[in-house]
């Protein structure tokens, strides 16, 4: 038996934000729009009934998302005001210096700055409010672009972005910067994130 409610919760949560409409779900599902709104009427309906979850399903503008309950928002307050004392590594560190002087930037751009994968320190500059996606990049598979928010200017102590400080200008044989000119950068970056 197919585990209808399963699958559109994790549709749900793939989705995020955005949401999915009815119309979506029932493509998905290989269903008519009949059957997809009892499936998530039901679904929505046991996260009604369950006090001992943390989130419910709602319809909002014509989508249902995944949300959590209102009545644990003081708590979400407090997680998203705790300043969070683990530094940023070395690779989040590069990742927002990349992101704040060449903005906006997609995640291939980035990773062809840095030579590595840079998925990890995307997601937590994001959980840290410090980058954001702010659009979409021209062409095929549309990309996200990245940029810095106000809280990294906040952060920082910067008005604009304009007031970043200018990037080494030592460049080697090969077009980049020398590396430790680099590692003198991202030290000062660090010493700023820290104080």
């Amino acid at each position: 038996m197919i585990n209808w409610q399963g699958i559109v919760e994790s549709l749900l949560f793939a989705a995020g934000d955005e949401g999915l409409s009815l119309k979506q779900i029932a493509i998905v599902l290989e269903v008519d729009e009949l059957q997809a709104e009892e499936i998530i009427k039901d679904l929505m309906n046991n996260y009604q009934e369950d006090d001992m979850r943390g989130i419910t399903i709602v319809e909002l503008a014509g989508t249902f998302q995944l949300v959590t309950k209102k009545e644990h928002s003081l708590y979400l307050k407090k997680l998203v005001a705790a300043p969070s004392s683990a530094a940023l590594s070395q690779a989040a560190l590069e990742t927002l210096a990349i992101i704040a002087y060449k903005q906006p930037i997609t995640r291939v751009e980035i990773e062809e700055i840095r030579g590595v994968k840079t998925e990890r320190p995307i997601h937590t500059l994001t959980a840290k409010a410090l980058i954001k996606e702010v659009g979409r990049a021209e062409g095929t598979g549309r990309a996200f672009l990245y940029g810095t928010t106000k809280e990294f200017l906040d952060y920082f102590g910067l008005k604009r972005i304009e007031e970043l400080p200018p990037l080494p200008e030592k460049i080697d044989e090969d077009g980049d910067f020398l590396q430790g000119e680099a590692d003198l950068f991202f030290d000062k970056f660090q010493e700023t994130l820290d104080s």
